[in-house]
């Protein structure tokens, strides 16, 4: 693609896109995402087409840049297994399941007496991340600390409750999986 101009750039859109979703996806675990990722890259590289060398695989360097993207976003987003630390809200999606509510009440209490273990700031973080579903940046600007800080705080609480509801795996996967099928079914 020696000459890089908008019916080029059209052509090469048209033509790879689909399957830099699906590799995008590969990473993401999520094609909406993956489509955005795939998308910014290409707007990425139109607005470098003047500094792009165009003798090289034009593919290679979208390769590269989705790679990248995803690695990023995969980073940005990084939690603990949501569905995991958000047990609370499958529990209750699971009455009709006829799970044990003696073992419920017990998750219930071992998931709040590790929250409460945490260090004050550590689950002030861990609260406002998971409870109140606030990006890090966002809690690095409501504490006046970095997200670099923020990263620390959640790796911490989240090695912590791994720790602490490591004996419950079985329980949570199962409840994970009754909370699919509920949803699926109300989708």
């Amino acid at each position: 693609m020696q000459q890089f101009d908008k019916e080029s750039f059209e052509k090469l859109f048209r033509s790879e896109f689909k399957g830099l979703c699906y590799l995008a996806q590969k990473y993401v675990k999520d094609f909406d995402t993956a489509r955005e990722i795939v998308q910014d890259s290409f707007i990425s590289l139109w607005e470098k087409r003047t500094t792009i060398d165009t003798s090289r695989p034009v593919k290679s360097y979208l390769t590269t840049v989705i790679h990248h993207k995803c690695h990023n976003y995969l980073r940005d987003h990084r939690k603990f297994d949501t569905n995991l630390l958000q047990i609370e809200n499958l529990l209750e999606l699971s009455d009709d399941s006829g799970t044990d509510v003696l073992v419920e009440q017990e998750l219930h209490k071992t998931i709040q007496s590790a929250i409460d273990e945490l260090p004050e700031k550590c689950r002030e973080v861990f609260l406002l991340n998971r409870y109140d579903n606030l990006k890090y940046q966002q809690i690095a600007d409501k504490l006046s600390i970095s997200v670099k800080t923020v990263e620390a705080q959640m790796s911490k609480a989240l090695q912590h409750m791994r720790i602490k509801l490591a004996g419950y795996l079985t329980l949570v996967i199962a409840l994970i999986s009754l909370a699919q099928i509920f949803i699926k079914r109300m989708l």
